[in-house]
C-alpha cells in the first residue's frame, strides 16, 4: 500500500491494513514523504520548522503503525528522500501545487528515479494487492497525484525482466487497486452531519476538483465492522494533523460510524473480482492466496 504522508494510511486505509494484519498477510507499507508541510494543530508545536516536524510525524507514524500491527514501513527512497510538497487552492477552492515548494519536493520528482525506488519494493515483498490513490490523488493533493504515478509506473516496470534487473527478479502485481471515497457512505454522513448542525460541503462548487466516483464504480469495500476501534485509535495517533473537534473530523467520525461503512478502492487494473451485485468486502478475493 502507497501513501504519500504519515496519516494517510489512517484517514484511508487503516481497516484495511489492520484486518488483513490480523488475518496474517505480508502487509507492507510505503511512505513517500515525511509529511513536513502538514497542518499544525497542536499550538504548543506550532514553533516546529518543517524538519522539526517531519521528525516528530515519524514518531505519530510509528505509534499509529503499532496501534494497526503495521510492522512492514517503507519510506520511500528512505526517510527524507522526497519532501512533503505541501498545497495550495486556486480561486474555485481547488487543491494546487503551492508556488513555493523546496527543491526536493516529491511533486517535482523525477518519476523513474522515484518509480524504481518502489519498484525494489515491489520485487522483495512479491505482492498480490497493490494499492494507492486515482489520477487525481483523490482530492487533487500533489503529493498524492504524484504517489498515484510512482505506484502504476512501478508496478509496469517491476514485471519488465529487462528493467533494472539490479533491484530484484521482475514481479507481476495480480491486481492494483485505487483507494477512494465510499459515495454512498459519503452521502448518508452528509445528512447526518448537517442535522448535528456540521455543514462542510454546503457551499462548495460541485464542479470544482475531481469528480467523485459513482457506487458502480466501487468494486470493493472492505467493513470497518471489528477494525472501527483500532482505525480511530490510529488516526488519533496523528496529533498534529487530527483534531477530533474540528468539524471536518467530526464527520468523518459519523461516516465511519454508520453501520455499513468502509473503505472503498476501485479496481485499476489486473484481475477483477468475481461477478456480484455488490462490491466485495475482501480486497483479495478471486485471487489464489496459497503459500
Amino acid at each position: 500500500m502507497v501513501h504519500a504522508h504519515p496519516d494517510d494510511e489512517s484517514s484511508q486505509s487503516s481497516a484495511t491494513l489492520s484486518r488483513y494484519v490480523a488475518e496474517g498477510a505480508a502487509v507492507t507499507l510505503v511512505t513517500c514523504t515525511l509529511g513536513e508541510r502538514g497542518e499544525i494543530l497542536v499550538p504548543d508545536w506550532e514553533h516546529f520548522s518543517p524538519a522539526e516536524l517531519g521528525e516528530h510525524r515519524i514518531e505519530e507514524l510509528a505509534t499509529a503503525l503499532g496501534v494497526m500491527g503495521v510492522t512492514d514501513h517503507i519510506w520511500l527512497g528512505g526517510p527524507g528522500t522526497f519532501h512533503d510538497t505541501g498545497m495550495a487552492t486556486d480561486e474555485r477552492g481547488q487543491v494546487i501545487p503551492p508556488d513555493d515548494s523546496p527543491e526536493n519536493a516529491f511533486w517535482n520528482a523525477d518519476l523513474l528515479e522515484a518509480s524504481n525506488h518502489l519498484v525494489e519494493v515491489i520485487r522483495s515483498r512479491r505482492p498480490q494487492v497493490l494499492s494507492s490513490y486515482d489520477p487525481h490523488g483523490n482530492y487533487g493533493h500533489p503529493d498524492h497525484i504524484q504517489a498515484h504515478r510512482v505506484t502504476m509506473y512501478a508496478a509496469q516496470l517491476a514485471a519488465v525482466r529487462a528493467h533494472r534487473p539490479d533491484l530484484g527478479e521482475p514481479w507481476e502485481v495480480s491486481r492494483i487497486l485505487w483507494n477512494t471515497v465510499n459515495p454512498a457512505m459519503w452521502e448518508e454522513a452528509d445528512r447526518l452531519a448537517k442535522e448535528q448542525g456540521i455543514d462542510l460541503f454546503g457551499d462548495r462548487d460541485e464542479n470544482a476538483g475531481p469528480r467523485r466516483p459513482g457506487a458502480s464504480e466501487v468494486a470493493a469495500v472492505v467493513p470497518y465492522g471489528e477494525y472501527l476501534q483500532r482505525s480511530t485509535d490510529a488516526l488519533l495517533s496523528h496529533r498534529s494533523q487530527v483534531d477530533p473537534e474540528q468539524d471536518f473530523w467530526k464527520f468523518f467520525s459519523i461516516m465511519r460510524a454508520l453501520p455499513t461503512a468502509g473503505e472503498a478502492y476501485i479496481l485499476a487494473g489486473g484481475q477483477p473480482f468475481p461477478h456480484s451485485d455488490a462490491p466485495a468486502d475482501d480486497i483479495f478475493a478471486g485471487l489464489d492466496v496459497s503459500p
